[in-house]
């Protein structure tokens, strides 16, 4: 078995619902500090690969740089345990976790998540355990077809995010995580 590097990848994009949506994206993404990550931008989404913390945190800074409080923003995100000896050794030397610079902002956040254990027998067991843990933080919405409503506080939901890579990690060979988030949607009423 490989050696745990506490990896993780992901790749996100980012949708501004505003006619301005080029540089604030951009805006965005200039302001995070990628230094603790790879990080690379193509014409459809962003890829970072890193220490667990160091992306979590990262997807993180970006949401809450991209946030105006009035403009609908939505971050789909794909995450990962990465597996894959290249990117061990792109980012051998990024592999620390470190503390991002705007984490201390809250705002109220709603989306989805769907989990996916691979190669495992027992993947319900582990698919029941991520979303026990959305209800244990009290940001389980409500149960949905295909994945589960999450919404709360960014903070939360961003140590959500944390608690699933930090039990994944330790359970399951190889994960997959896919996240939508949603800011100041007009339809942010609950059902």
């Amino acid at each position: 078995m490989q050696k745990n590097y506490n990896i993780a990848g992901c790749r996100f994009s980012l949708a501004v619902m505003s006619d301005d949506y080029v540089p604030k994206i951009l805006n965005a993404l200039k302001a995070v500090d990628t230094s603790h990550i790879w990080s690379f931008t193509d014409l459809l989404s962003t890829t970072y690969l890193g220490h667990k913390t160091n992306v979590i945190n990262t997807l993180k800074e970006l949401f809450i740089a991209v946030n105006d409080n009035k403009t609908h923003i939505t971050l789909e995100i794909t995450l990962s345990k990465e597996n894959s000896n290249k990117s061990i050794d792109d980012i051998q030397t990024r592999i620390t976790p470190t503390t991002n610079r705007l984490s201390n902002q809250n705002f109220d956040v709603c989306g989805k998540i769907a989990f996916y254990p691979m190669g495992t027998l027992d993947y319900m067991n582990h698919i029941s355990h991520i979303i026990n843990l959305a209800i244990e933080a009290n940001i389980c919405d409500k149960p949905s077809y295909y994945a589960t409503q999450i919404r709360g506080d960014v903070q939360n939901l961003f140590d959500y995010f944390h608690e699933i890579f930090d039990y994944a990690d330790k359970h399951i060979e190889h994960f997959i995580y896919q996240i939508t988030l949603s800011i100041n949607s007009p339809t942010t009423k609950k059902n």
